[in-house]
């Protein structure tokens, strides 16, 4: 029964292997998808492209639905696995920095990295800026964050806990939205008009 490593099914000594084999399907899958394109990504707050949307949605489908049967199967216990706990102030905050970082620069850091290895100055450039951010915070952290960083501790709730339903019923819903968010995504594009520079 996984995870794999806590139970100690495979060696400890294997984690970073396996992170470095998942990183690079993980990167090749973004290019394949076309998240090497800052007009691609950029392209779902204009409302003529929505492949990210549909992709990610695909993909949180995806691993819900299979970490639900691993459970219900025993091959897996979710009770071992790590989730990373919930400061909302930051989490907000941070989200929409993300978010303007990713409207502007069209890249977010995943897929800046998956067009800078094919050569993309933009996404070069974008890298750049997030180490120059993640430089100053680091340096500035105990004087201006720390505060921040730490307010409004929620430990690490998940979605369905704290709507109050079953997991099985969340993901129905999820899947749910998804198809929804499939289709309405497909009739936006007829009404918007892309202008290529």
């Amino acid at each position: 029964m996984g995870p794999l490593i806590p139970n100690e099914i495979i060696g400890a000594n294997w984690d970073f292997l396996i992170a470095l084999l998942v990183g690079i399907g993980f990167g090749y899958i973004l290019e394949r998808a076309g998240f090497s394109s800052s007009r691609k990504l950029a392209g779902v707050f204009y409302g003529y492209d929505f492949v990210v949307l549909r992709v990610f949605f695909t993909a949180a489908i995806t691993a819900a639905i299979g970490l639900y049967y691993f459970q219900y199967f025993e091959w897996i216990d979710l009770s071992m696995i790590y989730i990373n706990p919930l400061y909302l102030t930051s989490t907000l905050i941070g989200g929409v920095i993300m978010g303007f970082g990713f409207i502007i620069g069209g890249y977010c850091p995943g897929t800046s990295v998956c067009g800078a290895m094919i050569g993309k100055i933009d996404a070069m450039v974008f890298i750049g800026g997030i180490f120059l951010g993640i430089f100053f915070y680091g340096e500035t952290y105990e004087l201006l964050w720390k505060k921040i960083y730490l307010d409004n501790f929620l430990g690490a709730p998940l979605v369905f806990d704290s709507l109050g339903i079953s997991n099985a019923l969340f993901i129905l819903g999820l899947s749910i939205a998804a198809l929804l968010a499939f289709w309405i995504t497909a009739q936006i594009p007829k009404f918007v008009k892309r202008v290529d520079y």
